[in-house]
């Protein structure tokens, strides 16, 4: 589990709104040429991403990491396949739940730690179309009772 996280450089915020996240595991990346420059200089997008396990792996699918601007032939591809490090007792725990109907793997943020790039990986459950719209309803009634608050504070 993550505990100290350092500079947080990218969040895929659709992925709470998608997803009932269970768990998470930090996971190193491993990177090629510039990316880990236009990864600190939080040029990359969580957008679509997701991971999933083969041969006993996990990878890392849609990340886009914009190319280096002073890279020159040194550049990578941006949405290249990356392999993502966690211990094999974590991976076969993930083999395992993601085996059950429904569970997925999605990046949920990326930040520095230590100097190395860590993603924040969940085991989401998707969420129905009426999960969505009563998370929205429940947020816009804290909002509205916050708000009342404040008003009467003042």
């Amino acid at each position: 589990m993550a505990k100290g996280m350092g500079k947080q450089v990218a969040q895929n915020k659709k992925a709470y709104h998608d997803y009932f996240i269970e768990e998470t595991y930090e996971a190193g990346i491993v990177l090629q040429g510039t990316e880990i420059k236009s990864i600190r200089a939080s040029r990359l997008n969580l957008k679509d991403a997701h991971a999933r396990i083969q041969n006993g792996e996990v990878y890392l699918y849609n990340m886009h990491v914009s190319p280096y601007e002073q890279g020159n032939r040194y550049n990578h591809d941006p949405l290249r396949t990356r392999k993502l490090l966690l211990h094999k007792r974590e991976i076969s725990k993930l083999i395992g739940i993601t085996k059950e109907t429904g569970y997925t793997l999605v990046p949920l943020k990326v930040y520095l730690k230590n100097g190395f790039a860590k993603v924040l990986l969940g085991v989401g459950k998707g969420k129905k179309q009426y999960d969505k719209r009563e998370d929205l309803k429940k947020k816009e009634a804290k909002r509205d009772i916050e708000r009342a608050f404040r008003d009467r504070q003042k």
